[in-house]
């Protein structure tokens, strides 16, 4: 390790759905966190590591800041992406290359809030049909002020990611790596393969259920050759249930079979994934159901 290493934690934050863990994915090379059309699929603070030649750069990944807090579940995503600005070397906010929006605006407010060197990542320029819209955009983000850089991006292609890269490096201070090389998350086995039942389940209903589903691991084996997963998707409605597992189990056998495929993919072993759907009558509404399905209530 040299003398000049850089090693520091990095928040990106933004509204909802404005690909955060998608970038968090390019950033670190793996899959850390689940990505989904809809908005709010990111639940909890996730920390994706990423190691260089020269840094090791520890992102935080967010819930989508959002104006809506009527659930126990909404005011705690609001909650941990407030929190995950504070104690960190460099702030990302992401907003879409569709322009800025009042959830934005939200965002900026709270960053502004801190000491904290920031930069705008405007993300999904690929989605332009031109690029004529582009640097009008950059001008008013640079307006906004505060920002130390504004970078245009995409996560998904990974179009000027690199530059984002370098940006972020000289905000980092000159110490060793926090966490062992081969470390990709903080995350557990249990919380990475309840999050992969989770993406599955979005992708596969679409727009049919709410966003009140969990995904409970209740059992985990690991041997040599084989993972044994016996998992548990909890719903608030008998309807819910009903949608989930399909006509004749034929919707939850999809969710499995496609959930095992991004299990086996992750830890490159052969999986048995065994998925059962409960019910747990306003569950997102209710702290202690929440805290008994892992969510950290006591952030602060």
């Amino acid at each position: 390790m040299t003398e000049d290493f850089h090693s520091g934690l990095v928040t990106l934050i933004g509204r909802p759905n404005v690909g955060k863990s998608t970038l968090l994915n390019r950033l670190v090379g793996q899959k850390v966190s689940i990505i989904s059309p809809r908005p709010q699929t990111t639940r909890h603070r996730i920390l994706g590591i990423s190691n260089s030649e020269g840094a090791q750069v520890i992102y935080i990944d967010t819930p989508g800041i959002h104006s809506a807090k009527q659930k126990a579940i909404n005011r705690y995503m609001n909650k941990a992406a407030r929190a995950s600005l504070e104690g960190v070397d460099c702030i990302v906010m992401l907003i879409a290359a569709n322009g800025w929006h009042a959830e934005d605006e939200l965002v900026l407010k709270e960053i502004k809030k801190q000491n904290i060197p920031a930069i705008l990542a405007i993300n999904k320029i690929d989605k332009l049909h031109g690029r004529d819209s582009l640097l009008p955009l950059i001008d008013i983000s640079i307006s906004k002020q505060g920002f130390a850089e504004v970078i245009p991006l995409s996560a998904q292609s990974g179009e000027n990611v690199d530059r984002l890269q370098q940006s972020i490096l000289p905000y980092l201070p000159v110490q060793p790596a926090l966490y062992p090389e081969e470390q990709f998350t903080d995350k557990s086995d249990r919380f990475l393969i309840s999050e992969l039942v989770r993406e599955q389940v979005f992708l596969t209903i679409g727009q049919e259920i709410p966003y009140a589903v969990a995904v409970e691991i209740e059992k985990l084996e690991d041997t040599k050759k084989l993972l044994r997963i016996e998992a548990i998707i909890w719903v608030e409605k008998d309807g819910q249930k009903s949608i989930i597992i399909g006509k004749g189990g034929a919707q939850l056998k999809v969710i499995g079979s496609r959930a095992r495929s991004e299990i086996e993919r992750l830890y490159n072993k052969r999986v048995y994934l065994n998925v059962w759907v409960k019910v747990r009558k306003g569950w997102s509404g209710n702290e202690q159901h929440l805290r008994t399905l892992g969510y950290d209530l006591d952030i602060k």
